[in-house]
């Protein structure tokens, strides 16, 4: 576990080191680092530092939360492909959110988090519904599949709302795509007390998964009340990704990715992968927002498309390599 630890903290820093440096913008060093220590820099440079430092933040508590959560759904559901935005769960999120902008005008993330978290609720048990209707063989492809169709439905209603509505649309369609760009990370705040009983649930939540991998019948027989903590290792994992959708809006495939990298490097170990996810995740996010900051320069490519674009090519080939299986 110190292991872990120590190289998941080393990769965060340096993660977080890159995402102060590189930017859209070029800034020397030494400018950077008068910035951050409160010595004499220009306002301008002041501006972009503090720009940083807010996506810098608020990518790495995103990352955490979406990793995190990644794990637990693949736990939970035995099933490789399960991730909050394959399964709808960010999609139905993101409708509950256009529902409340449009309804109630809603304009803060704390205002955003209700809705969010009403439409991940809603979303995951439609899609666990559907799914137990498959054969249990069939369940792991079944699910990604209701997953799918959550996710296109959600995406049809709130394409529908937005058309109709231009004051909704002027709201929502930077956030939808998924950034941590141009919010202040006072924000983290807004949403802290979900994150922390999330984090909280989530992290307990190793030696369940453990049991639960080898099946309910023997979880039970190992003294588990496997109901009552899948329950509340599904609730943390609910309340993480409306999390951190209502911070940064649907970031994909990071739960995704995240635990099948983090489980290859240290081992089917539950509790080992979720301490290894909970620094990978905001190490990629924060990641994918530099290299976003880069690659179309002055320009920028929001994480989540830089995410999407990672975790396609991920997702195909575990796909390919289940039916290989």
């Amino acid at each position: 576990m110190a292991v872990i630890v120590a190289a998941g903290l080393a990769t965060v820093v340096a993660a977080a080191a890159l995402s102060l440096l590189l930017g859209t913008q070029s800034l020397p060093p030494s400018q950077i680092l008068g910035a951050l220590t409160g010595g004499t820099v220009s306002d301008q440079v002041s501006g972009i530092v503090d720009s940083r430092i807010d996506r810098t933040l608020i990518g790495l508590v995103v990352g955490a939360a979406v990793g995190i959560c990644g794990v637990v759904l693949q736990g939970l559901t035995r099933n490789p492909l399960a991730e909050p935005g394959i399964l709808g769960i960010n999609a139905g999120a993101a409708l509950a959110v256009v529902v409340g902008i449009k309804l109630f005008a809603l304009s803060t993330v704390g205002g955003y988090v209700w809705f969010a978290l009403l439409g991940a609720c809603l979303s995951a048990v439609v899609v666990q519904l559907l799914a137990l209707l498959a054969p249990v063989r069939a369940q792991p492809v079944t699910m990604a599949l209701a997953g799918a169709a959550v996710m296109a439905t959600s995406t049809s209603v709130v394409g529908a709302i937005l058309v109709s509505d231009q004051g909704a649309l002027d709201v929502f369609r930077f956030w939808q795509v998924g950034s941590v760009a141009g919010r202040d990370a006072g924000i983290i705040l807004d949403v802290a007390p979900f994150l922390v009983v999330g984090f909280v649930l989530c992290l307990a939540s190793g030696s369940l998964l453990n049991t639960v991998a080898l099946g309910d019948d023997l979880a039970r027989g190992l003294g588990q009340r496997v109901i009552l903590h899948r329950l509340a290792a599904a609730a943390g994992a609910i309340l993480l990704a409306a999390s951190a959708t209502a911070l940064a809006g649907p970031i994909t495939f990071v739960g995704l990715v995240v635990p099948h990298v983090v489980r290859a490097i240290v081992g089917p170990d539950h509790r080992r992968i979720l301490l290894g996810s909970l620094f990978a995740g905001p190490a990629l996010v924060v990641v994918a927002d530099t290299i976003g900051r880069l690659v179309a320069a002055p320009s920028e490519v929001q994480a989540g498309i830089v995410c999407a674009v990672v975790g396609a090519p991920f997702l195909v080939a575990l796909v390919r390599r289940m039916n290989v299986a």
